[in-house]
């Protein structure tokens, strides 16, 4: 018995060896490959953020897998996939936190802002969500999987092309330094409205697509979230607001016991917004908004920790992404031709509808335009949608791929718009993005 009980535990520690050496290798090539990405995203005028997703998305079957599938499968299918899962789910909540901090929410005092962050969130999901509805619906009987309903096709486009990337918008709106700008902050609220609403839809799509849909435990869990943020506002802030000025953080000191006690809260607080339905990210994200005024703090956490999130774990949560997506399957002209279409109803439907908002709230053109662009850009939160939808069969292979190129075309978009706009609002280009 005991000879037996040894040999299993040779095995179990056989296996985590080797998980922890391929975990390790997997690291070094993704870490390596999104800097270069980065780097060559840069040179060719985009934000680095956009080389390092469409690096994460080459490293996976769609190109990586394709061109070498043998040592494609050596790298990243001889051990679990879990590490860099979990990995990347952390190193996406901490992003959110750093995403929060960064952004002066002061602007939304005024009354103007309000109406203009709640029109263009409005807008912004209204019309895309009806042009998606409009395609799914029209397109399930030749895109969608057989015995799928046209209204289950249509509600998961619908959703996919409302969504708004939280992460990397608000990434590349500090590479830009709009984060504490009023059109700033008027976007990047918008974007968070858009993407709380995304994931209640989604919630509810999913339901209706598994079960039949009840009325009063949607409302619940509506009514849960709204009350969480609620307490972490008029509970939670003024706690720890008292706790970071107590440790007196600022000019690269960050005492542990504060790092410790912030990184316990935001993991507690993805942990329930999670709980919640929303997704564990929205937890780390309003914890940063709650202290976006504690100046100090942000300026020690971007010393000590911000440049470790950017680049080790960011680039962990777009490799994941990107090995679950396969850009292969558009075989035909028609393929294509659908894909064409849903790049466009996309665009007018987010673009067109912020647009048209911001103009009626009586922004100028141009502010309008940046302000469609920037809720425009989707990313991988869009990716994390349509994996729901074809996990769930819902969507097609097909679908899916249409809609992985409509969400890497309407962020590469996003850089060369900002740099041309933002000079003729009379924004400065800060010297890392100027051409």
């Amino acid at each position: 018995m005991s000879q037996t009980a040894d040999a299993l535990h040779a095995v179990a520690v056989h296996r985590s060896e080797a998980l922890l050496f391929f975990t390790l290798l997997q690291l070094a090539i993704i870490i390596l490959a999104a800097r270069a990405g980065g780097a060559l995203a840069l040179r060719c005028g985009q934000s680095p953020a956009v080389g390092e997703i469409i690096t994460g998305i080459l490293l996976g079957p769609s190109l990586f897998g394709w061109l070498a599938p043998d040592l494609f499968a050596l790298v990243f299918r001889s051990a679990s996939g879990e590490p860099m899962q979990i990995l990347s789910q952390i190193g996406l909540l901490l992003l959110m936190f750093q995403i929060g901090l960064e952004f002066d929410f002061g602007h939304l005092r005024e009354r103007k802002h309000q109406r203009t962050v709640l029109w263009v969130a409005g807008a912004g999901l209204a019309l895309p969500f009806a042009l998606g509805l409009g395609f799914g619906w029209y397109t399930a009987p030749l895109l969608a999987p057989p015995g799928v309903s046209p209204l289950a096709a249509g509600l998961f486009v619908a959703t996919a092309f409302s969504i708004t990337a939280l992460p990397i918008l608000g990434r590349i709106m500090i590479e830009f330094q709009l984060s504490r700008t009023a059109l700033g902050v008027i976007a990047i609220s918008a974007a968070a409205i858009n993407d709380v609403v995304g994931w209640l839809l989604l919630a509810l799509v999913s339901t209706l697509a598994v079960s039949h849909f009840e009325p009063l435990a949607f409302a619940t869990k509506v009514a849960l979230v709204l009350a969480f943020f609620a307490f972490a506002w008029l509970v939670l802030r003024p706690l720890v607001k008292r706790l970071v000025r107590h440790a007196r953080p600022g000019r690269g000191r960050f005492p542990p016991n504060l790092m410790g006690a912030l990184l316990a809260l935001i993991f507690l607080a993805g942990m329930t917004t999670y709980q919640l339905g929303i997704f564990a990210i929205f937890g780390g994200f309003l914890m940063g908004v709650i202290l976006h005024d504690e100046h100090e703090l942000r300026e020690a956490w971007n010393i000590r920790v911000g440049h470790f999130v950017t680049v080790f774990f960011l680039p962990i949560f777009f490799t994941y992404t990107g090995l679950r997506t396969d850009v292969g399957s558009l075989d035909s002209a028609a393929a294509w031709g659908w894909c064409a279409l849903v790049v466009a109803l996309a665009t007018a439907g987010k673009f067109g509808g912020s647009y048209l908002a911001a103009r009626r709230c009586g922004l100028g053109h141009h502010e309008a335009s940046l302000l469609g662009v920037m809720m425009n850009t989707r990313a991988l939160m869009e990716l994390i949608v349509i994996n729901v939808g074809y996990d769930l069969g819902v969507i097609s292979q097909q679908v899916f791929t249409m809609l992985v190129i409509m969400a890497i075309v309407s962020t590469v978009v996003t850089t060369p718009c900002l740099r041309l706009w933002l000079p003729r609002i009379g924004h400065s280009l800060p010297p890392a993005v100027r051409e």
